[in-house]
């Protein structure tokens, strides 16, 4: 059985770090830093309009020479955003992560955010799911599998 991403977010919890659309990208960059995140979700009236990431923030502001004291997040955000829902699998996740190469994916039900996965809780996941097998077929092949 392949793991949900409401698993994930069951063990890691559902906070959402976030900014609105006219904040300062200087703003948004030190919320990220103080919560040690790679990415915010922008939400309008707390619906998702967009999310910034370090990528949006390197390529769109530092090496366009733009000043992120200045600079609103509407302005640098990446719209469309990708989103998936707790019943989506962690596979489903790592294709869609690779296929649109991005890192976060905002977990949605209808229109409300839920949660945030990125590649690094899916890895975890898939790390934690090998450990599991592993164990098994040891204690299985060392005799000591339950019958």
């Amino acid at each position: 059985m392949t793991e949900t991403i409401a698993s994930i977010l069951n063990c890691k919890g559902s906070v959402v770090w976030s900014v609105a659309p006219d904040a300062t990208v200087y703003d948004a960059i030190a919320l990220m830093a103080e919560h040690r995140v790679g990415a915010l979700l922008v939400l309008s009236d707390d619906r998702l309009v967009g999310i910034l990431s370090e990528r949006d923030y390197a390529r769109k502001v530092i090496l366009q020479g733009r000043s992120s004291r200045e600079t609103p997040v509407n302005e640098i955000m990446t719209s469309g955003v990708v989103t998936v829902t707790p019943d989506h699998t962690v596979d489903e996740c790592m294709l869609i992560m690779t296929q649109e190469r991005i890192r976060h994916l905002p977990v949605m039900i209808q229109d409300t955010v839920v949660g945030i996965v990125s590649i690094g809780d899916l890895v975890r996941s898939i790390i934690s799911a090998q450990a599991h097998t592993i164990h098994q077929l040891h204690t299985y092949i060392s005799g000591t599998y339950p019958s």
